[in-house]
């Protein structure tokens, strides 16, 4: 597993980076798959001092993004509970391929409805202040509700394998999905 770690308005100390290649390169036992992984620590000035160091962990097994963020008083408790949320994620997300291969994915059970939220037009439109990008793989709608599931996103961007075309998956307020796909008219 190739691991990248780097900080945020700090250096990071080869005692730091030891630590966290041993309590996230534990969790390559339990997901063989997993190609790499990037930890991200961030130092905030903070009035509560419980949050003033921020690691973020995005784990990559052949496609599949686990990731966790954690804040704590200093380094190691953050990554300690980061670790701690990974593994647990790790876990869930093997009873779902189990349950996947059994046919019962709690993937497979949801109802995918294709209404959409109207959009509301704003009066001062919000400057963009960052640009992510990512990306954007051919998959059915069950497995970009699990991708999105894994990731803890509200929505997921995916190429849907049965027209070809760019549709956006949402988690709607009552915990059903919903699918946007575009007309081209």
């Amino acid at each position: 597993m190739e691991l990248e770690v780097y900080g945020k308005n700090l250096e990071v100390s080869e005692a730091v980076r030891g630590y966290v290649q041993k309590k996230i390169g534990k969790l390559a036992r339990y997901l063989p798959r997993l190609s790499d992984a990037s930890v991200e620590i961030h130092e905030e000035q903070t009035k509560s001092p419980q949050h003033r160091f921020t690691v973020q962990v995005t784990l990559n097994s052949r496609g599949t993004l686990l990731r966790g963020e954690e804040k704590g008083e200093n380094v190691y408790v953050a990554v300690d509970a980061v670790a701690e949320i990974l593994a647990r994620q790790i876990e869930r997300y093997k009873g779902k391929l189990y349950k996947k291969g059994r046919g019962i994915s709690l993937a497979r059970q949801a109802s995918v409805s294709g209404e959409g939220i109207p959009g509301q037009e704003a009066e001062a439109l919000p400057k963009v202040v960052r640009v992510k990008s990512f990306p954007v793989k051919a998959m059915s709608v069950p497995e970009a509700s699990e991708q999105m599931e894994l990731l803890g996103h509200d929505f997921f961007l995916f190429i849907n394998v049965d027209n070809d075309t760019l549709n956006l998956l949402y988690k709607r307020k009552n915990g059903d999905y919903g699918l946007i796909q575009p007309d081209l008219a």
